[in-house]
């Protein structure tokens, strides 16, 4: 798979963790910055890896900043991105098997390197389920459509 990888300052760190890991799994990484922990505002980076995520440049992404919250925010502002702030592998893996998420957001400061790599290991290998939960995805495209979601159905 192709992954974009991001961060503002705070998440630096973390990104060039993340770089190594996805490397070491056999993905080709894509470095959208940022290149050192000279401060920089984090809805720049989620913008333009989400936008990469959403034209389908790359497979899918990771953000980095101080809580990884911003993160998502921004990240989540894209239509057809779905980002996800994961602490732990258990939330990684529903992220993606239940919600197809595409884009996963971490905290450089409160996730550990051991932790961050079973949460980078298990969402990358992590497949979306479908079934039911397509349903679910397709509700959410419908919201940013500007439509309510309760009128999507099983079809």
């Amino acid at each position: 798979m192709k992954i974009a990888v991001g961060s503002d300052h705070r998440g630096f760190e973390a990104k060039e963790r993340i770089k190594a890991i996805v490397a070491e799994l056999g993905h080709e990484c894509v470095d959208f910055g940022t290149g050192d922990s000279h401060p920089v505002d984090y809805p720049d980076p989620a913008y333009v890896v989400a936008k990469a995520v959403a034209e389908r440049q790359v497979d899918r992404a990771i953000l980095a900043c101080a809580t990884g919250i911003g993160m998502s925010i921004a990240a989540n502002k894209i239509k057809d991105v779905r980002a996800a702030l994961c602490h732990d592998e258990l939330s990684a893996v529903i992220s993606r098997d239940h919600n197809d998420a595409n884009v996963l957001c971490l905290s450089g400061d409160q996730i550990g390197e051991a932790l961050l790599r079973k949460i980078v290991e298990v969402w990358l290998d992590t497949e979306f389920s479908g079934g039911r939960h397509q349903r679910r995805v397709r509700k959410i495209g419908a919201i940013e459509e500007g439509k309510d979601p309760r009128e999507v159905t099983n079809g």
